[in-house]
C-alpha cells in the first residue's frame, strides 16, 4: 500500500517534487502554482484547503534543498 503524504510531510512532498519536475525551479512558482502541483503528486491526501503561504514556502525551501 502506498504511504499518503500531507501538507506537514514538507520534505516527502519536496523529493516527490524534485522526482515529478526535475527542469522546474521551485523559486520561478507562485504559491498558487506550487499549491497545484502539490495537489497533483501522487499519494498526496492533505486538505487543499489546508495550506498557507508558511507551509508553501518551506515546502518551496526544501524543493530547492533537495534540487542542489
Amino acid at each position: 500500500m502506498a504511504r499518503t503524504i500531507g501538507w506537514t510531510d514538507v520534505r516527502d512532498i519536496a523529493i516527490a517534487l524534485v522526482e515529478r519536475h526535475p527542469e522546474v525551479d521551485p523559486l520561478t512558482l507562485r504559491f498558487t502554482e506550487l499549491h497545484k502541483m502539490v495537489l497533483a503528486l501522487d499519494g498526496f491526501s492533505g486538505d487543499p484547503k489546508a495550506s498557507n503561504e508558511k507551509i508553501l514556502e518551506a515546502i518551496q525551501m526544501a524543493w530547492l534543498d533537495e534540487r542542489e
